[in-house]
């Protein structure tokens, strides 16, 4: 079976919505998702669909120097953005990949990874889902923010087939977490 390959939106697309998400992270506390997932200082982070980057800088700066993050998004635009935002805080623990799912990083490298209002764009969750078990520590977080799909699809399809169990749920953000394979 040939996997479902994502395409990256049309960047004048990505530009919109780097404008509605700089306007709407001003009213909102982008930390607040990211302590309820325990990110700590030394942490290693991946934030998958990392568009503009507020995830992205929020946690770099709370795993400190000691930790790093990892910004993955299908669009070069995203990666140019959290580039210029990292040189502007001076934070140096940031480093992006360019991709559409494959992460190149190690088995088993990552303390959690961050699939905020991206889920719904990815055509193959199921190889996302294997993906992000794959990179994750054994007791590893997977914390997703489920925008514009049923939160309830998106938990089944984690637990699908046992990679993942929920840990717990706060409206539309999803913790779970990465189960060992049988």
């Amino acid at each position: 079976m040939a996997i479902q390959k994502d395409k990256p939106m049309p960047g004048i697309a990505f530009k919109a919505m780097s404008f509605y998400f700089a306007l709407r992270h001003r009213l909102e506390d982008v930390t607040k998702p990211l302590k309820k997932a325990g990110i700590t200082e030394g942490q290693i982070v991946l934030d998958f669909g990392c568009g503009p980057g507020h995830y992205t800088i929020a946690a770099a700066k709370m795993v400190g120097e000691s930790g790093r993050v990892y910004a993955l998004d299908i669009h070069p635009l995203a990666a140019r953005s959290v580039e210029k935002k990292a040189a502007k805080k001076s934070l140096t623990n940031i480093k992006t990949i360019i991709s559409d799912r494959d992460t190149g990083l190690p088995d088993q490298s990552i303390d959690t990874a961050l699939v905020y209002d991206t889920i719904h764009m990815i055509k193959d969750k199921q190889a996302l889902a294997r993906e992000l078990h794959r990179v994750l520590k054994p007791d590893g977080l997977l914390s997703v923010i489920a925008e514009h799909v049923k939160v309830e699809d998106i938990i089944k399809i984690l637990e699908k087939d046992g990679p993942f169990s929920l840990r717990d749920r706060q409206g539309n953000l999803i913790n779970l977490k990465r189960l060992t394979p049988k």
